[in-house]
Formats: structure tokens, C-alpha cells, sequence
């Protein structure tokens, strides 16, 4: 029932202050100062999490961080955490096209749908299998395969590819849902067009908008365009959950049409406009973006 449900998140949280001891302080933050405790710390931090294996691998990473906060300093940028932070993010004509696509990204991931199945799964699969519960039960096993999945893929795959993968997949198994609505397919079928909705969700579309945001910014902006792209996910999240029981009653059988528009269009996006970040500095990212809005 409902108590074990919130039962088990309560033992969640509960491991997971067991286990904060045991998270790395940031080596950026460390290396903001000139304390030589916190410059050491962040050596040992930097040669565990990137797993190099000599000391001068380690002291160039060192100096990247370093220049790059000196940078900073020197033009005079405001910091992550300032007041102005946001409004410098949204008004860089240099990185505007970047604001756009993780805006675009975030907002796109709610609007696909994916919460509007696990919210609603149970009462989506009634008259589909004998069990609601059951294919909801099947549904959170994919999801947790998938995403294993996605991560042998990710650092293998463009972020592009992984994108245009995803959005194309979710679209198709729009249609199979949609034909399954109609009985013009089994209505297994539908159930099948649930499961291959959430991998290809878990394929790109779940992991990558919060994943591009660190690798389209620097370190002025990433943190204040994380929070910005936190505060525009959660806020499509809360129009999908309250908005689709009155949509799927007025729309019926097309209820999953406008999640097929949001993907097209994401597609779309992704094709033509998303630059490319993996393997990629953040000033080779916006080199090639400021380079094609020149021309």
C-alpha cells in the first residue's frame, strides 16, 4: 500500500545522509582560493574523479581551473551566485543560442510526456493487461534497464545522435499508442508502445538536458543556468501532472497527440539547431555557435 511507498523513501533519505560523508567537495570551489589545504584537496579529488595517473595531469587540470576563474576575475564577470547573474546569462549575445537550447531541452522533457505515464500509468493500462499494477511494476523495470543502457551509450554517442535517437523513438511509440487507442493494433500493443516510449525517453531525452547544461558553460554561468533550467523543468513537470487528466478526457483517444507535436518539434530542434557538445570545449562550443550566426 501507500504507507510502504513513503516507508521506502523515508529509508532513501535516510541512506542517503548516511552516505554525504562520502561526497568530494567541488575541486573548482576548493580552487577559488589560495589556501594550500584546499589546492592539495583538490589534487586528490581531481586525480580520483578523472583517474589520472601522473601528477602532471593532474597540475594541468589544476591551471585550467585556475585560468579560467583568473579570466573571470580579470573582465570583471559577475560571480554564479551574484545578483546579476541571471540577467548576464539571458542578455550574452554569446551564448544565447545556448540558453535557448537547454530552455528548449528542459521544457521539451516534461512536455514529451514521460511524467503524464508514470503518473498515470496504473489507470493508463486498465482494460489493457489484467493487471494494471503489473505493467506499471514493467514499465519502472524498463526504466531502470534503459537508463543502464544510456549510460554505455553516453560517452560514446554525440549528444546529437543520442537526441535525435530518443525524440524519433518517443514519436513512433506515440503512434503505437495512439494505434493501439484505436484498436487497429492489439491492445498489447499499447503496453509495448508504453515500454519502448520510456527507453528511448531514458536514451537522450532524460539524461542529456542535464547533462549539456555543464558542457555548453563555463563556470560563471553553469551553475546559474542550472538552476534556471531546474526552475523551467519543474514548472512544465507541474502543467503535465495537472493538466493531462483533463486533456486525455477531452482529447480521448488522441490524448497522446500533442506529446507526438512536442517530439516532432524537438526533433526537429535537435536536427537543425543543437549544436554539438561532446569531445568539445566551452570555447570551441561557442566558437561554432557564434560562427554560424555570423553567417
Amino acid at each position: 500500500g501507500w504507507r510502504y511507498l513513503l516507508g521506502i523513501t523515508a529509508l532513501l533519505a535516510l541512506l542517503e545522509i548516511f552516505a554525504s560523508p562520502f561526497i568530494v567537495e567541488s575541486p573548482r570551489w576548493l580552487l577559488s582560493g589560495n589556501n594550500d589545504d584546499n589546492i592539495n584537496e583538490a589534487s586528490l579529488i581531481i586525480k580520483r574523479l578523472r583517474n589520472f595517473q601522473s601528477e602532471e595531469e593532474v597540475q594541468k587540470e589544476i591551471n585550467h581551473i585556475q585560468q579560467a576563474s583568473l579570466t573571470q576575475r580579470i573582465k570583471g564577470q559577475t560571480s554564479a551566485h551574484g545578483s546579476g547573474a541571471v540577467k548576464d546569462l539571458l542578455f550574452d549575445k554569446r551564448v544565447r543560442i545556448l540558453v535557448i537550447s537547454f530552455a528548449i531541452l528542459h521544457a521539451s522533457q516534461q512536455l514529451s510526456g514521460i511524467n503524464a505515464v508514470f503518473y498515470y500509468s496504473t489507470s493508463f493500462f486498465e482494460g489493457i493487461v489484467s493487471d494494471p499494477l503489473l505493467g506499471t511494476a514493467l514499465v519502472g523495470g524498463v526504466n531502470v534497464i534503459a537508463t543502464y543502457i544510456a549510460l554505455l551509450l553516453m560517452d560514446r554517442t554525440g549528444r546529437v545522435s543520442l537526441m535525435l535517437w530518443s525524440s524519433g523513438g518517443m514519436l513512433v511509440s506515440c503512434g503505437i499508442i495512439t494505434l493501439a487507442l484505436f484498436e487497429l493494433v492489439p491492445n498489447t500493443m499499447a503496453l509495448v508502445g508504453v515500454m519502448l516510449f520510456v527507453t528511448f525517453f531514458e536514451l537522450g531525452l532524460g539524461p542529456i538536458p542535464w547533462l549539456i547544461v555543464a558542457e555548453m558553460f563555463d563556470a560563471k554561468y553553469v551553475a546559474t543556468a542550472m538552476a534556471v533550467a531546474c526552475q523551467i523543468n519543474w514548472l512544465f513537470n507541474f502543467v503535465v501532472g495537472v493538466s493531462f487528466p483533463t486533456m486525455a478526457s477531452v482529447l480521448g483517444i488522441w490524448g497522446f497527440a500533442p506529446f507526438a507535436f512536442v517530439l516532432l518539434c524537438t526533433f526537429l530542434f535537435c536536427f537543425y539547431f543543437l549544436p554539438e557538445t561532446a569531445g568539445r570545449s566551452h570555447s570551441e562550443i561557442e566558437k561554432i555557435i557564434n560562427t554560424k550566426n555570423d553567417m
